[in-house]
């Protein structure tokens, strides 16, 4: 039997719910087909879903349709996943994507492709979910399907094909032979695509089959329910055990229920489960129960076989996103809370209570953020929206019986550096001993907190650098700016001391809480910290004769933008807002194009605060009066510890930092290849130095002139030893060539080329494979044909496909480039060694990667090696070189 995991996701009121329930009772999983304006739908279980006629929690049901006799449809058992609408319950959305191997999209026929449409698109590509689209209330006024796949072609691509009635198959071809060249070689042998390729294509989401139907009156189930079973595979499983957790949550009884999806082997009852090495919380616990949800129901399995989404109870310290066995945990989400708001109780009530209620809900919903201010004795919660605020007020309510309020919300700030700076942190008060120096550096967009030891063992025992990484990692860290959490910061331990007999666990964790402060302080002094907000990537449509109050809306709004386009006879505007700019912005827009203007605004993430000055005024944080958060340092002097300022730190401090020549702040305008850590940076100058016969020509000539002619020992001075010591000392350096040197080779350079490696060294290209690595595997090939036209050489790029099972080696030529995929078991690096040592012996060669036991591999081969951006600063220059040559010719 086929498994696969597909779930349902659309803006809100698009009529999810309603697709969901006519696929089930099409399928025979549910005899009566309920309605959500009736209360009545199968998959909204809870009561406050039913009142407001939204999903607010994502549901699963399970379903099997029948194969066909003639072998062209196997049977097929669906697990589907209603997920939340609501842009509010959006990071429950994301959370699901992860344990997809299916999604259906659903479009309003009326409405289009809506703000939170765009959103969950994006995600899709982020998480490599094939897709298929469905455009449903395509039975009510206006609803126009060519409208509307014309509509999605546009904004998701050529791929989006009409799998409906209102095509005909040979456009229907037509088409996906557009889509891939797989496709269009089976259309072009046989007018239609062949059905392995289009299955194909699917996975690879180079094609997205859209259907046009109206869930409510059962119109087109039928056909998409036959595209989902015919024109998909089941996603590879692994033999060992692995699952993904994505979903916490509780029963009536109050059992703590563990959703996952067994990616590989077998989930039995009564086995072990532990967590990963790398697991931010360790456990070994027992699989008690397992159960297959459909609906409110379920029934107890023995065994979840891979492709099997169940909930499993026993496990207390599981989290969404965590793997098990096999399997790695997710990667981080990018929908994240921007708003905070502070809890209100009712006069008498216990704060401890609530908090430890919204401590459970908080594991259950990682993403609310619950954070406690002990100076103050109050709750401060991290949400997405208002609608999520009311929802949290009933749960409280319903659930622990807690009524509360909550303040107005606020935006929710970070801080970040823009420059290195070092950190010290002392702690000795009587018979106690720690000190930590610390080396913070801005970090990647995104980033978040990174750490990390270049510290010396015979410095500082193993043990004590793996503990003071414990407490880096344990908690966030507040800035000194607004106590905004610090985010997109690399911290680097770069020395610290113990005391034999007086240093504690405790210790280190005051001394490394007190040297990230103290280095944010110097930061700030220094002008280094940056305070960020969060940004929208923004879409506004509205009538051609409103965008002049469109545009000066949005500059009033601190807003960047471009110029306006045109789509369907709607001027569009596009660009990036800050988030707490743009609140209201969509109620403006209603208004002033009376109802005819749309706005989707897609969060961006966080950027440095247009208004900062401001913001800190309002904030009004004083660093010195946060006494939770001492910069300051502990030190002894004849048995009693007294108070070092922070600013005076380093100078009372026992040992140095560790930096060695590098002083902080030195990389922000250098090379961005010297900007790595202290250690690398100086492996690479010894690298370097050692090889110059030069430099070791030099260095003779200083020790001579310092400490005298070199005399070997039982050696008699003169003109002579010293010639014979010369000689020596030349010739370990460059030793004599074993036979006469050949002419250097005629004819052109070749260029091998390691795709990966390089895709995920340049940063523009790592960014677009972060999307679409087809899209960045095109744009480097573009790239090097532009490269090896300008320079006259014969470019080869070598891409791994050694795990693709059954794999045979492809070559295909793209312009002037050769593209190598390598066969099942063959990696790019064996390939470029056989071609080095078969082209090196009559051509000149070099090959560009920074894998290093790569670089030894050509260098023995008599090839020249190019690191990953070294050849990216050649690109560069050659680009510009272009350009300067094309404007002199014009």
């Amino acid at each position: 039997m086929k498994r696969l995991v597909i779930g349902v996701l659309a803006h809100v009121d698009s009529g999810k719910t309603t697709l969901s329930e006519a696929m089930l009772y099409q399928a025979g999983a549910i005899r009566r087909l309920g309605r959500v304006d009736h209360r009545d739908a199968y998959l909204d279980t809870n009561a406050l879903e039913r009142a407001r006629g939204i999903t607010i929690f994502a549901k699963q049901a399970v379903f099997t349709l029948p194969g066909a006799e003639d072998g062209s449809r196997e049977e097929t058992q669906i697990t589907l996943l209603d997920t939340p609408g609501h842009v509010d319950f959006s990071a429950e959305a994301e959370r699901t994507l992860q344990v997809l191997d299916y999604a259906i999209l659903v479009i309003s026929g009326t409405d289009g492709v809506q703000s939170h449409t765009a959103t969950l698109w994006r995600l899709l590509a982020r998480y490599h979910v094939p897709t298929f689209l469905f455009v449903n209330k395509m039975d009510l006024p206006g609803a126009d399907p060519a409208l509307r796949l014309r509509e999605l072609r546009g904004r998701f691509g050529d791929g989006c094909v009409d799998f409906s009635h209102f095509t005909a198959p040979s456009d229907r071809a037509e088409a996906l032979a557009l889509c891939s060249e797989p496709l269009m070689e089976s259309v072009l042998a046989c007018g239609e695509p062949a059905r392995e390729d289009l299955v194909t294509a699917i996975a690879r989401r180079q094609v997205f089959p859209c259907y046009f139907g109206a869930a409510l009156r059962l119109d087109g189930i039928d056909e998409l329910l036959t595209g989902l079973q015919r024109d998909t595979r089941m996603p590879p499983a692994a033999p060992a055990f692995g699952a993904q957790v994505f979903k916490i949550g509780s029963d009536e009884q109050g059992a703590r229920l563990t959703y996952l999806k067994v990616t590989g082997g077998v989930l039995k009852v009564k086995d072990p489960l532990c967590s990963r090495p790398d697991a931010r919380v360790s456990f070994e616990e027992k699989a008690d129960q397992l159960r297959l949800y459909s609906g409110s129901k379920f029934r107890l399995i023995s065994e979840a076989p891979a492709g099997t989404v169940c909930a499993v109870t026993g496990l207390t310290r599981t989290y969404p996103g965590e793997g098990l066995g096999a399997q790695p945990d997710a990667v981080l989400p990018i929908l994240e809370p921007v708003l905070h708001y502070r809890v209100e109780l009712p006069e008498g009530a216990d704060p401890h209570q609530a908090l430890r209620a919204l401590r459970t809900l908080e594991d259950e919903d990682p993403q609310l953020h619950v954070v406690w201010n002990d100076a103050l004795a109050e709750i401060h919660l991290q949400l997405m929206g208002e609608v999520q605020l009311e929802i949290l007020q009933s749960v409280l309510h319903d659930r622990f019986g807690l009524d509360v309020r909550f303040g107005e919300g606020g935006i929710l700030y970070k801080e970040t550096l823009s420059g290195a700076v070092e950190g010290v942190g002392h702690y000795e008060p009587l018979r106690h001993y720690a000190e930590v120096h610390l080396l913070l550096e801005p970090g990647a967009r995104g980033s978040g907190l990174q750490f990390e030891s270049i510290c010396r063992t015979d410095a500082l025992d193993l043990n004590w650098q793996r503990l003071i990484l414990t407490h880096l990692a344990e908690r966030s860290h507040p800035g000194v700016l607004a106590g905004a959490p610090l985010t997109d910061v690399k911290i680097t331990l770069t020395a610290g001391k113990a005391h034999l007999k007086h240093t504690e666990g405790g210790d280190f964790r005051q001394a490394t809480y007190r040297a990230v402060r103290q280095g944010l302080r110097t930061a700030a002094a220094q002008g280094k910290m940056v305070l960020l907000e969060p940004w929208y990537d923004f879409r506004l449509e509205v009538p051609q004769d409103c965008v002049g109050k469109a545009m000066a809306d949005l500059q009033r709004r601190c807003a960047t933008f471009s110029t306006p386009g045109e789509d369907s006879g709607m001027a569009v505007l596009t660009g990036e807002a800050p988030v707490s700019e743009m609140r209201g912005c969509a109620r403006e827009v209603t208004a002033y194009t009376r109802g005819a203007g749309r706005l989707s605004c897609i969060p961006k993430g966080y950027a440095p605060c247009h208004n900062t000055e401001a913001v800190l005024a309002a904030i009004g944080y004083d660093a010195d009066a946060d006494v939770e958060n001492p910069a300051d340092s502990v030190f002894c002097s004849h048995g009693a510890g007294y108070l070092v300022r922070w600013d005076e730190v380093p100078a009372h401090a026992h040992i140095s930092g560790g930096l060695g020549r590098r002083a902080p702040g030195a990389q922000d305008e250098a090379d961005p290849e010297e900007s790595e850590a202290p250690s690398a940076s100086a492996r690479r100058r010894a690298d370097a130095y050692r090889g110059t016969l030069e430099q070791d020509k030099e260095l003779l000539a200083i020790f001579e002139r310092t400490y005298g002619p070199i005399r070997r020992r039982g050696e008699q001075a003169g003109k002579a030893g010293d010639l014979a010591v010369r000689r020596a000392f030349r010739s370990a350096a460059a030793p004599a060539p074993s036979k006469p040197a050949e002419p250097v080779p005629s004819g052109p350079e070749y260029l091998l080329v390691d795709g990966y490696n390089v895709i995920f060294a340049w940063e523009d290209l790592r960014r677009i494979a972060a999307d679409n690595l087809d899209a960045a595997r095109r744009r480097l090939m573009d790239i090097l044909c532009n490269y090896a036209g300008y320079r006259k050489c014969v470019p080869i790029l070598v891409f791994d496909a050694y795990r693709v099972k059954g794999g045979v080696r492809a070559v295909e030529t793209w312009h002037n480039l050769h593209v190598i995929y390598t066969r099942e078991a063959e990696t790019a690096d064996m390939f470029i060694e056989r071609a080095t040592h078969e082209l090196a012996r009559k051509h000149r060669v070099r090959v560009v990667s920074s894998d290093g036991a790569e670089q030894i591999i050509i260098l023995g081969n008599g090839a020249l090696r190019v690191s990953a951006h070294a050849f990216e600063k050649e690109v560069q220059a050659v680009d510009a070189e272009i350009r300067e040559f094309l404007q002199e010719s014009r």
